[in-house]
Formats: structure tokens, C-alpha cells, sequence
């Protein structure tokens, strides 16, 4: 049913712990764009591009949740392609609700929570240091090296890279969406076989070999998929919404 937009956000803002959260600080985290203050139905998705917010309004949204919104270059005059996306949402009555490391991090419905779920990793603690929070998890698995990347492919419909510089057997896996790459050594201080992220620098390949750490490049949009689908769909059972996925990949 209809929801004011206020009491909606100010939820996911606690829900997420928004002010507590340490992020890049172009990031601005929270409510980016407002509409004209009700919600009945929401969409979900990776990022906050033309197709995204496009999508969003052929299907009545009137509130879109994203992972990456819309200011990352700071302050930008409101023209071209970014006068674009906020016209759009304008006109649309669409708002806009972005959480970045937030929503990497949340013990509910976090990226790295729920890849590892998805993964069978299992009694996932926090691991991966940014800006002095944990910022992925690590936990037990009982897999060949083979065995997993099946898993890898089936749940996240990729084909991930894979550096099979580690142990055939795994027993322990450390998750981090996105653009972990150079963690690579806090995975392997961390005692993982495994490490998987989304993507990462040319050199983090000779850290994996040199090191002996398998390592699972399962891209940057797909790892970072599963996030604002769970908290599309809590905040759907919270407030009786209706919502959707727009599924826009780019294949890195």
C-alpha cells in the first residue's frame, strides 16, 4: 500500500546505519533525489544509469533503491547526461535511494552476507578491513576448487576469471563485492583458500600466484546484484510494496 516517502527512507536509514558507516564521500549515501512524497511501488538496481532510471519509470516506480547513485564526480553542473538522469526522475516522480558500503556491509542483507549464503559459505564472520570496518566476510566450505566455481557460475550466471594459484581443496572462503581486488593479502592473512570479488588490477594476479591464494573474479555488477534485491524485498515485506529487479548487466 502507499507510503510516505519520509517515514520510508527514515527507516532504511537506520535500517542501514547510513550515518555510521564510513564510504567514500562522494558517495551520499541516502535519499539523492526526492518525489512528491508517497511510494507504492519499487524498483531495485545496480546502478543508477539512464537505462536503470528509464526502466524504472516504463514500470511506475516511484522509488528506485541503487548501489551506486548518482554523484560520484562531486559537485557537476545539472547538464548533459547527468541533467538527464535527474530530469527524468523529476518528471517521473521517481526517488532515488542510494547505499554504497552500507549495503556491502549490512548483516542482513548485505552483498557479501548474502553471496556467501548464496555460496554456501557457511558461520561467515566479518573480514576485509576499509576505513577501519569490516567490510566483507570470510567462513567454512568443503569443496574442491572446481566444486565452487560451478557454484560461482550457477548463482551469480557469470563466468567468473579465475587465478587457480591456491589448494584444490577448500575450507575456508573470504567474499567481498565489487572492486576488492587488492585485498588479496588480507584474504590470504586471513587464512582463506579461497578469495572471491568482483574484480581487480592487472598486478593482483602475480599477488594471488606468489602468494598461493586461489582467487574468483566473479565481476564487479554481479557480485553487487544480490544486495539491493534483498533490501528491495525487506522493504517490500515491511510495507506491503510491490518491487522488481532491473537487471542491467555490463558484463564487468
Amino acid at each position: 500500500m502507499p507510503t510516505d516517502l519520509r517515514s520510508l527512507t527514515q527507516y532504511l536509514d537506520d535500517y542501514l546505519g547510513i550515518a555510521l558507516i564510513a564510504d567514500d564521500r562522494e558517495a551520499l549515501n541516502g535519499l539523492q533525489v526526492e518525489n512528491s512524497g508517497v511510494v507504492s511501488r519499487v524498483a531495485a538496481a545496480v546502478d543508477a544509469c539512464q537505462v536503470s532510471i528509464d526502466t524504472a519509470a516504463a514500470r511506475g516506480a516511484d522509488l528506485l533503491l541503487v548501489h551506486h547513485g548518482l554523484f560520484w564526480r562531486g559537485l557537476e553542473p545539472l547538464t548533459g547526461r547527468h541533467g538527464r538522469r535527474v530530469r527524468k526522475l523529476i518528471e517521473s516522480d521517481i526517488a532515488l535511494y542510494s547505499a554504497h558500503i552500507p549495503l556491502d556491509v549490512h548483516s542482513e542483507v548485505g552483498n557479501n552476507v548474502r553471496l556467501a549464503e548464496l555460496l554456501g559459505v557457511a558461520d561467515a564472520e566479518p573480514f576485509g578491513d576499509y576505513k577501519g570496518q569490516a567490510i566483507g566476510v570470510i567462513g567454512g566450505v568443503d569443496s574442491s576448487l572446481e566444486e565452487f566455481i560451478s557454484r560461482v557460475r550457477h548463482c551469480l550466471a557469470v563466468e567468473p576469471h579465475v587465478i587457480a594459484a591456491g589448494s584444490d581443496r577448500l575450507t575456508r572462503v573470504a567474499v567481498i563485492s565489487g572492486g576488492g581486488g587488492t585485498l588479496i593479502e588480507q584474504a590470504r592473512n586471513a587464512g582463506a583458500d579461497l578469495y572471491l570479488t568482483g574484480e581487480g588490477p592487472h598486478h593482483t594476479h602475480f599477488d594471488a600466484e606468489e602468494w598461493g591464494l586461489n582467487v574468483v573474479y566473479a565481476g564487479h555488477y554481479a557480485t553487487e546484484t544480490v544486495g539491493v534485491q534483498a533490501l528491495a524485498r525487506h522493504l517490500g515485506e515491511k510495507f506491503g510494496l510491490p518491487w522488481e529487479f532491473i537487471d542491467h548487466p555490463t558484463g564487468l
